[in-house]
């Protein structure tokens, strides 16, 4: 069953397949390339107030705009609910059309800050934050946030609905919380509890890899649209996918041997030219080890790649592992838990 439309005012969703915002991962390449090859929107990466506001190179390249025409969700995070207001603004100028707050990020580098997912427990200041970003800008301001800060304190329907009663046009919820970071296994059913909070679109997000996990959780959830975070690693493919299927009903091709030897060939120039040589060679490597997942000569191809320095040397250990070996469909392949550890 085709999934519906989201409409948030000014913007459309037209298939809410989403890709999620993941730090070091959804730069403006992998963006790119996932949205060419499908996704109905890509997020970018967390953008944070204190440093969007010294104009850092960093902060513009993580507001670049993916392509003219499409739809450009910049997602931001922070404390300061006037420094929020600010960065809205500064991505706004620069052609974002939708501002998602970050109550979700568990990382203990945004938590000690008091933000991201720190804000579940502080629901005054999360009150002063989406207010201040609901006024500085004329566009949708969506939501991304955990279940709850823990078991004891799951207060995502509470949360959810006081968002919607700011003006917060979107809320997605990761069915885990601050705790469990990415451990055990995301809880699609308790997110049925923020749906029946709200009448808002509802996004659900946290283990969903493929379509089947897609229905599931959608069914669970009672979501409107689903995000995939790191069902994505080394597949940037995989939210067409799933897209593609919601929109016909038959499964998609999973792209040719030759396709993906020729997108990873380009994402790998791509980087390079987004980041500068020296960075753009040291952030890529993650990305190839996570393309290289189930061949049999991975572990090979990934020692070598970690210590290729030279553009040329990394190209040809790209073309090597192609021609090493078709994908070993026996080999046990890299899960997104794997990935992240």
């Amino acid at each position: 069953m085709p999934l519906s439309p989201i409409d948030l005012g000014p913007v459309t969703i037209k298939e809410p397949v989403i890709l999620a915002p993941m730090s070091g991962v959804t730069d403006l390449p992998f963006r790119r390339l996932a949205r060419r090859l499908g996704a109905g929107l890509v997020v970018s990466e967390m953008v944070a107030s204190n440093e969007a506001l010294r104009h850092t190179e960093g902060t513009f390249k993580r507001l670049m705009r993916t392509d003219q025409g499409e739809v450009q969700s910049v997602q931001i995070a922070g404390f300061d609910p006037a420094a929020m207001a600010d960065t809205a603004r500064f991505a706004a100028d620069l052609g974002a059309d939708i501002i998602d707050i970050n109550f979700g990020c568990p990382a203990k580098k945004v938590t000690n800050r008091f933000c991201g997912s720190a804000l579940m427990r502080d629901m005054p200041q999360a009150t002063r934050i989406m207010e201040s970003v609901v006024t500085a800008v004329d566009l949708p301001v969506t939501a991304k946030m955990r279940t709850g800060w823990d078991e004891e304190n799951r207060n995502a329907p509470e949360f959810a609905a006081l968002a919607e009663k700011i003006g917060i046009r979107m809320i997605t919820v990761h069915g885990r919380t601050r705790a469990q970071k990415y451990q055990g296994a995301a809880d699609w059913g308790f997110i049925r509890a923020v749906r029946d909070a709200i009448s808002l679109p509802l996004i659900v997000n946290g283990d969903i890899v493929s379509h089947a996990d897609a229905v599931a959780a959608l069914e669970k959830s009672g979501a409107d649209g689903v995000m995939i975070g790191r069902g994505a690693y080394g597949r940037p493919w995989q939210p067409g996918l799933i897209a593609h299927q919601f929109r016909t009903g038959e499964p998609a091709e999973e792209p040719s041997i030759e396709m993906r030897e020729d997108l990873i060939h380009e994402h790998y120039d791509a980087m390079l030219e987004h980041h500068g040589l020296d960075r753009g060679i040291r952030m890529a490597r993650k990305h190839l080890g996570w393309y290289a997942a189930g061949f049999r000569n991975a572990a090979r191809f990934r020692d070598a790649m970690m210590k290729a320095e030279d553009p040329a040397a990394v190209h040809a250990l790209i073309s090597e592992l192609f021609r090493a070996a078709e994908p070993d469909t026996n080999a046990a392949t890299a899960t997104s838990q794997d990935l992240a550890a």
